[in-house]
């Protein structure tokens, strides 16, 4: 009987997988950095592109810059022609041109307040574009983002007070960029604590707060609509 020769079995060719890369902005196994804008848990799918912020910054920062450059507009008129009026003003408190000609309406190193406008109403348009085109940004650009919208709130509500109860006037154009600006403060700052970027702990707050932005918004509104009238009593001028 022939017996057939049996060679050894070999053993079967592991397969190295290069499991243990050096953590790279490109590997799965990167942790973001605290500068870095992720979501609220490392567990938590990355949120969809903020379609209806986007668009509203853009908007906002549209009617915003619109304004700005009606006001600058009126400024020159103002230096050209002394003593004319303006057509924004429509009565002895609706008027424009008691604001640009005060102290008030040249705040910041002797220039008009409507030339910062012009430069200042431009970073939530581009801010909103580059979000419409995918654009993601680090936290730190939220915060700084949010911080200059902090900023643009507290001069408006220092140019709020300044006008109702020092020049006793409500400048329109004015009031367009108070009406854009108190709402661009509110949806950012509250859309930053949704997704975590002012701290986790105050996400759940900024998610209960969402659904509150227009009330909120209108509540603020109503706010300074008060103060005007009760100072100025407006509404004897208009009825």
């Amino acid at each position: 009987m022939r017996h057939s020769a049996r060679s050894p079995v070999e053993p079967e060719k592991s397969v190295l997988r290069n499991d243990y890369r050096t953590p790279g902005p490109w590997t799965r196994n990167s942790q973001p950095s605290a500068w870095e804008d992720r979501p609220v848990s490392d567990t938590e799918a990355p949120a969809r592109r903020p379609l209806a912020l986007a668009l509203f910054l853009v908007v906002a920062g549209l009617l915003g810059w619109i304004a700005a450059f009606a006001l600058t507009i009126e400024k020159f008129h103002v230096l050209a022609n002394p003593g004319e009026s303006l057509s924004c003003d429509f009565s002895l408190i609706v008027q424009c041109t008691e604001n640009l000609n005060s102290p008030q309406g040249a705040a910041f190193f002797g220039v008009p307040n409507p030339i910062w406008g012009l430069g200042g109403f431009v970073a939530p348009i581009a801010v909103g574009v580059a979000l419409l085109a995918g654009a993601r940004f680090a936290r730190w650009f939220w915060w700084l983002f949010n911080l200059g919208l902090a900023g643009a709130l507290a001069f408006v509500i220092w140019l709020i007070s300044q006008s109702i109860y020092v020049l006793g006037t409500l400048c329109p154009w004015c009031m367009v960029v108070w009406s854009v600006t108190i709402p661009l403060f509110w949806t950012v700052t509250i859309h930053n604590l949704a997704r975590g970027r002012l701290g986790a702990a105050a996400a759940p707050v900024g998610r209960a707060l969402t659904p509150w932005i227009v009330p909120i918004t209108v509540l603020s509104y109503l706010v300074v609509a008060l103060l005007a009238q009760s100072w100025l009593d407006v509404l004897s001028y208009v009825f």
